[in-house]
C-alpha cells in the first residue's frame, strides 16, 4: 500500500523519481524498489517522504488504494470517504475518521453549515472555547 501511495502522492506533485530521491537523501533505485513493493522505506525515512510530498505519515502509509486520488490530500487534511443519512437523520462517521480524530461514543460534535457550500462537524468543546474568546477576549 505505501509503495502505491508513495507513487500516487509523487505524480500529483508532477514530481520524478529522481527528485523525490534527493530530497529525502536516497539512490532513485530505491524510490523504485519502494513504489513497486520490493521494499519499504523505515520510519525516519518514510517520515522525510511524507514531508516531501506534503502528506502526513498516517496517509502516505495506511490510506487504502484510491481512496486520495483526485484532489490531491494535504498534510492534516483527510476523505474519509461517503456516509449515508438515515431515516432519522442519523450519519455513520467512518472508522478511520473516528480514530484519527480520537472520537468516542457519546462525545459532542457541533454541526456548522452554509447553503450552497456543504456542513462541517466540529469539536462542540473547541467551538465552545473559541466562542468564549471572541465573546470576551483571550484569557490571561
Amino acid at each position: 500500500m505505501i509503495g502505491r501511495n508513495l507513487q500516487l502522492f509523487r505524480k500529483q506533485l508532477n514530481m520524478t523519481q529522481e527528485a523525490l530521491a534527493e530530497q529525502v537523501g536516497v539512490a532513485r533505485q530505491t524510490v523504485v524498489k519502494w513504489e513497486s513493493g520490493e521494499s519499504a522505506p523505515d520510519l525516519e525515512i518514510a517520515g522525510r517522504l511524507a514531508d516531501a510530498l506534503k502528506v502526513s505519515l498516517d496517509d502516505l502509509v495506511n490510506a487504502p488504494d484510491g481512496e486520495l486520488e483526485g484532489d490531491r490530500a494535504l498534510k492534516g487534511k483527510h476523505i474519509f470517504g461517503l456516509v449515508t443519512v438515515g431515516d432519522k437523520g442519523q450519519i455513520v462517521i467512518p472508522a478511520r475518521a473516528r480514530k484519527v480524530f480520537h472520537l468516542k461514543p457519546g462525545d459532542q460534535l457541533m454541526v456548522l453549515g452554509e447553503e450552497g457550500r456543504g456542513l462541517a462537524l466540529m469539536n462542540a468543546q473547541f467551538f465552545i472555547e473559541a466562542a468564549k474568546e471572541i465573546q470576551y477576549g483571550k484569557q490571561q
